[in-house]
C-alpha cells in the first residue's frame, strides 16, 4: 500500500552513547517542530465488540510479516540498539483514522517506543502535513511500520470517503449478534414479511432483549405489508430498509420516484434506508427523497486507502514527494 514514515530533517547523523551503552543516532536537525502544532496524544478507542482480540489481530499480522526468520532487511541493515525519530505524513488530503490501533501495533512491536500525535482520529489533514511522531528503537519502529500503516491507510480511506463513526457518518451494525437485519433469505424461509416480524418480535420478548430491528422491502407492496403489520401489531421494529428502488438510468443518471414515494407512504412512521445505487455522484439526489439514511457496500469494500507515509528522512521524502505531486 502507499504510505510513509518519516523522521524529521536530517543533515548529517553522528553517533553517540549513552550511559546505558546503548547506540544512539541523532540528527543534526534532530528535531525539527512543526510550526503552531502542538504534539499531544489524542485518541479515540476502537468501538467495543464482545469478541474482538485487536491484539490477537496484530500479532497475527507481525508474525505473518515476521515468517519463521524476521525481517531480514532490518537484521542486515539497522543496529539493534540504534534510536531514530519518525514522522507520519498524509500524501493527500483526508480525514485520519486508526489512531489508536496504530498505537496499539508499536506497543505491541516495542512498549518503550513513544509515540505523539498533533490529530486525532476524524480529523481533517492536508497533503504534506506532519501529524504524528514516533521514537524510539529503530528496529522496532522500521518492524512496526508496514502494519500500523495498513490499518491506518484503510481506516482513513473508509473515513474520508465516508466521514464516518469518528467524523460523520456510523457503522451499520458491528456484527450479526447487535441488531436484528430482516433480509430476503429470511423472508423467504419465514414465509413472507409479516411472519418474519412476528417471529422476531416473539423472540426478542421471549429473551427479553432490546434492540433495533431492520426490514428489508423491495416493493412498494412489501412497504404496504410492512406498515399493515405494524398497525395491527406491537412490534420493534424501527427501520425499513428500501432496497433497490433507486433505478439506474441509461444516461447515467438515476431514478428516485419509486424511493420517494415509498418514503410517502411510511411518512414518517419508521426510519427509512436507501440501498442500492450508490455512488458518490448519485448519493446527493437519493437523499433529496427524504430518507432517513443511504447505505453503500463500497464504503468497506470499494474503498481507496489514504496515503500516509512514516519516514525518518522527512526533507528527503517531502522532496521526492513535490517532485511526484504526492507532497
Amino acid at each position: 500500500m502507499p504510505g510513509i514514515l518519516s523522521v524529521s530533517s536530517i543533515v548529517l547523523p553522528h553517533w553517540c552513547t549513552t550511559s546505558s551503552g546503548r547506540r544512539v543516532v541523532r540528527m543534526a536537525a534532530a528535531h525539527t517542530p512543526i510550526a503552531g502544532v502542538s504534539f499531544e496524544a489524542v485518541t479515540i478507542k476502537p468501538p467495543s465488540h464482545p469478541t474482538y482480540d485487536l491484539k490477537g489481530i496484530i500479532k497475527l499480522a507481525l508474525a505473518e510479516d515476521a515468517g519463521n526468520r524476521g525481517d531480514v532487511t532490518c537484521m542486515a541493515t539497522i543496529p539493534f540498539d540504534m534510536e531514530v525519530e519518525a514522522h507520519f505524513l498524509a500524501k493527500e488530503d483526508g480525514i485520519i483514522a486508526g489512531i489508536a490501533l496504530s498505537e496499539m501495533v508499536f506497543q505491541e512491536v516495542d512498549p518503550s517506543l513513544k509515540v505523539e500525535w498533533s490529530r486525532k482520529d476524524g480529523d481533517y489533514v492536508r497533503k504534506g502535513l506532519q501529524f504524528g511522531k514516533v521514537y524510539g528503537r529503530a528496529h522496532s519502529i522500521v518492524v512496526a511500520e508496514r502494519i500500523a500503516l495498513n490499518f491506518m491507510q484503510r481506516m482513513s480511506g473508509i473515513a474520508t470517503l465516508t466521514k464516518v463513526l469518528i467524523g460523520g457518518g456510523r457503522n451499520h451494525r458491528l456484527g450479526l449478534f447487535d441488531m436484528v437485519l430482516i433480509k430476503d433469505n429470511h423472508i423467504s424461509i419465514a414465509g413472507g414479511i409479516s411472519n418474519a416480524l412476528r417471529s422476531v418480535d416473539q423472540y426478542l420478548e421471549r429473551e427479553n432483549l432490546q434492540m433495533e430491528v431492520e426490514v428489508e422491502t423491495r416493493t412498494h407492496e412489501e412497504v404496504k405489508e410492512v406498515l399493515q403489520y405494524a398497525s395491527q401489531t406491537k412490534t420493534s421494529l424501527t427501520r425499513i430498509m428500501l432496497d433497490n428502488m433507486v433505478v439506474p438510468l441509461p444516461n447515467g443518471d438515476v431514478d428516485v420516484s419509486m424511493l420517494k414515494e415509498a418514503v410517502e407512504l411510511i411518512n414518517g412512521k419508521f426510519e427509512t434506508e436507501a440501498s442500492g445505487n450508490v455512488t458518490l455522484e448519485t448519493v446527493h439526489k437519493i437523499g433529496q427523497s427524504g430518507v432517513t439514511y443511504i447505505s453503500s457496500g463500497a464504503l468497506t469494500h470499494s474503498v481507496k486507502a489514504l496515503d500516509i507515509s512514516l519516514k525518518i528522512d522527512t526533507e528527503l521524502a517531502l522532496e521526492v514527494g513535490r517532485r511526484t505531486k504526492r507532497a
